[in-house]
């Protein structure tokens, strides 16, 4: 009996271990992805882009786009050229066609990108492994410290990247600030996070473990892209806006900006983004509150974790509030949107690491 046991402990150590193997094996090959994120960026060239976004600005100044009729000789049917398509912001500002993406329109920048997806999707493999070798060796959730939340959420967040791109969405320009926040985030988790794989205190030992925290990893993760999207759509539209205004942006900038979409284009990522992963957040807390009605007998106790949990929630309501608010759109509410990513960054970080509170037996 005694053997057994040995045998059986003796196995998790040796998944523990795997675990860890794999998140390190993911982090160099998410390494090697954010470098060849670097080349797509670096080799796609501007030249080949076409019209620049000075010019795709003055085209816009025009109060509708032109259509042209071209006859064919000899009677033959007319023919109506099609103005092209631009994404109309709801933001109010110019409507411009989006840029050509990362690769800047090139063939060796594309090939580059194609790599960088490659190796992007190799090291989310790898690193969903060593979650779930994770969740083996521990025979339970693998989100019940701060190492295995991270572990889990930038292996979600790469995943949903991933599923945009499947559903083929141009989402190729979150690749290179996906892969360094990635990078971060587990160079964190395995430096000063790291916690060797135990058991969970009673109080954590619920099935709410699989479902609320679950939620609040996947939450964060699409948030997070939603807040990379705002961050972009306001340097792309200070861009357009100089450009609109007779000013020169400087070759780097124009560089960086011309192979992104338009400011409307992100504008709309980042509010439909935001607008469809709020009601899941409200489950969250919900279940939160459920959870803690369970564990503490009192469903809301004004924790420092339910507090900014709920203060995020506000951030975000403001940010949907302020979209349809006239006056309110644009960057007034991507600055909204990004305050109320910061408070889930402190939920996540600040009340777990800095605040006592009756989260904190979950360890570091």
């Amino acid at each position: 009996m005694n053997l057994a046991v040995s045998l059986a402990a003796e196995t998790n150590e040796s998944l523990a271990r795997m675990s860890d193997m794999l998140i390190y094996s993911s982090m160099a090959v998410y390494t090697l992805a954010f470098f060849a994120h670097i080349a797509e960026w670096v080799f796609g060239s501007r030249s080949k882009v076409g019209r620049t976004a000075a010019e795709l600005t003055a085209t816009a100044r025009a109060a509708a786009p032109a259509v042209t009729v071209r006859v064919n000789q000899g009677g033959s049917t007319a023919v109506l050229d099609k103005p092209k398509v631009v994404t109309r912001s709801g933001a109010g500002t110019r409507d411009v066609p989006d840029g050509p993406g990362a690769a800047g329109g090139t063939v060796k920048g594309d090939l580059y990108g194609r790599i960088a997806v490659s190796l992007t999707t190799l090291a989310f493999l790898i690193e969903a492994a060593g979650v779930i070798a994770r969740a083996f060796a521990v025979q339970r959730a693998p989100w019940g410290n701060m190492y295995e939340f991270s572990t889990t959420f930038s292996t979600v967040a790469v995943g949903a990247y991933l599923g945009f791109l499947l559903a083929r969405k141009d989402v190729r320009w979150l690749g290179l600030p996906l892969m360094t926040t990635v990078l971060l985030d587990l160079g964190m988790a395995v430096t000063w996070l790291k916690t060797p794989s135990d058991q969970l205190v009673p109080a954590l030992d619920s099935y709410w473990l699989w479902i609320h925290v679950s939620t609040a990893i996947f939450c964060g993760a699409v948030f997070y892209l939603g807040a990379v999207a705002t961050l972009l759509y306001l340097f792309r539209d200070s861009y357009e806006n100089k450009l609109a205004t007779g000013g020169e942006p400087g070759s780097f900038a124009r560089s960086v900006m011309e192979r992104l979409p338009s400011a409307a284009s992100l504008d709309k990522f980042s509010y439909r983004v935001n607008a469809a992963i709020f009601p899941l957040w409200t489950f969250t807390i919900i279940a939160g509150a459920i959870w803690a009605g369970d564990a503490w007998g009192r469903y809301w106790g004004w924790d420092a974790k339910e507090v900014w949990s709920f203060i995020t929630w506000v951030g975000y309501a403001a940010y949907l509030h302020a979209r349809a608010t006239a006056g309110w759109k644009g960057r007034k509410a991507a600055y909204i949107a990004l305050i109320a990513f910061a408070c889930f960054l402190f939920n996540y970080y600040g009340v777990n690491i800095f605040v006592t509170s009756k989260h904190s037996y979950a360890g570091v």
